[in-house]
């Protein structure tokens, strides 16, 4: 099994974007193929290597929206309910209103609940040089961040439209706690890693700073400029707040990321067995699979092109492989880019860059060569 094509990509990727180091691992039935480009660790030149922890970003949004689809089948809650039958009151600030907004809103980014990753409160300590360096290992409780989710008035109302938001999975993940009286990581080892048999995936405690080995060092250069106002920075003109090219990066491995959703940590290879299992339908019931999948448009809503959004997951509009719809998970933040998209009959690629997004050309590129088809045509 070669990937001549892939390999390619990963190349053009270091050497256009100055990614460090960047992996992808393919499986295609029994089949499966691992590539690299770049290196693990820019001072001493390691190269990237199979089996190595990763952020997985948001998606690990995958794995909370698993957990509440796997309580609803088990006659514990409802997608529909509230946020108000379980948590009340603490959606009603600032406008909000948790008698309309439901958990299903939550998980399908159509609550209407502002863009949490612009919040003052996240941008003031990490989105310069000098705030990374003095907060980096800065701890958020689930107070602060129900608190955040809430801190600006609401972009539309529920179910009007697409938004990609952090908050609204703060408040699912404050919802599993509620239901179950267990923590989100000790359910979704129960709901999720233990039945696929994940063996090297975990949710990173939020006291813990660091990976377990092998890792790549990570590194970032995603900044604002020095002086930014971060009240100033909306969706629309971040990127023109953003250094000017050519820094060097700054190394994020050591980072607190208890304001990442979910905080999952894995590898391409379970991360491939997570997506296979979501998208065939092996993981969920019936019922609960068709609520995963059933999608809205993601334009306008700050979140990857192309795309048509689910619950905590994610498909492309037009890709369609042999007819068979391609979907994925995936995310990126400060030194970490990790996706991974397959279709039903287990054909799944998995990337990650030890630094975060660069251009949609790279995710593009990759399922391009591997699949065969046109992202966006």
């Amino acid at each position: 099994m070669t990937r001549k094509d892939i390999q390619q990509v990963l190349d053009w990727a270091v050497a256009e974007f100055g990614i460090p180091g960047i992996v992808a691992e393919v499986r295609d039935g029994d089949r499966t193929w691992f590539g690299t480009a770049g290196v693990a660790d820019i001072e001493t030149g390691a190269r990237r290597q199979p089996g190595e922890y990763a952020h997985t970003g948001s998606g690990s949004k995958a794995f909370i929206a698993a957990v509440l689809l796997s309580l609803e089948a088990e006659g514990r809650l409802s997608i529909d309910d509230t946020v108000n039958k379980w948590l009340p009151g603490v959606l009603d600030v600032n406008g909000y209103d948790g008698d309309k907004i439901t958990i299903r809103h939550l998980l399908s980014n159509t609550g209407g609940l502002f863009s949490t990753g612009l919040a003052p409160e996240l941008t003031d300590r990490f989105a310069t040089r000098s705030g990374f360096l003095q907060h980096r290992f800065d701890r958020f409780t689930t107070e602060d961040l129900l608190r955040m989710t809430v801190s600006q008035p609401p972009v539309a109302e529920p179910g009007e439209r697409f938004e990609y938001s952090n908050g609204g999975f703060y408040v699912a993940e404050a919802i599993i706690e509620k239901v179950t009286g267990n923590s989100f990581a000790e359910e979704a080892e129960r709901t999720v890693i233990r039945p696929l048999g994940l063996a090297n995936t975990y949710v990173r405690p939020d006291h813990e700073t660091g990976y377990r080995e092998p890792h790549p060092r990570a590194y970032s250069t995603l900044f604002y400029k020095d002086g930014t106002d971060s009240a100033a920075v909306t969706p629309e003109n971040w990127a023109s707040m953003m250094e000017e090219p050519g820094l060097e990066p700054l190394d994020v491995t050591e980072f607190n990321t208890s304001w990442v959703p979910g905080n999952v940590i894995s590898t391409t290879g379970d991360m491939i067995r997570v997506i296979n299992a979501l998208v065939d339908g092996t993981l969920l019931p019936p019922a609960q699979h068709r609520e995963m999948w059933t999608t809205v448009s993601t334009e306008g809503g700050n979140w990857t092109p192309h795309t048509r959004y689910g619950l905590g997951v994610f498909e492309f509009e037009k890709a369609a492989v042999d007819g068979l719809t391609l979907r994925g998970v995936g995310g990126s933040y400060w030194g970490c880019l990790f996706y991974t998209v397959g279709t039903p009959d287990g054909h799944t690629v998995s990337i990650q860059t030890n630094t975060e997004w660069k251009s949609w050309d790279v995710l593009f590129k990759i399922v391009e060569a591997e699949f065969g088809v046109s992202i966006g045509a």
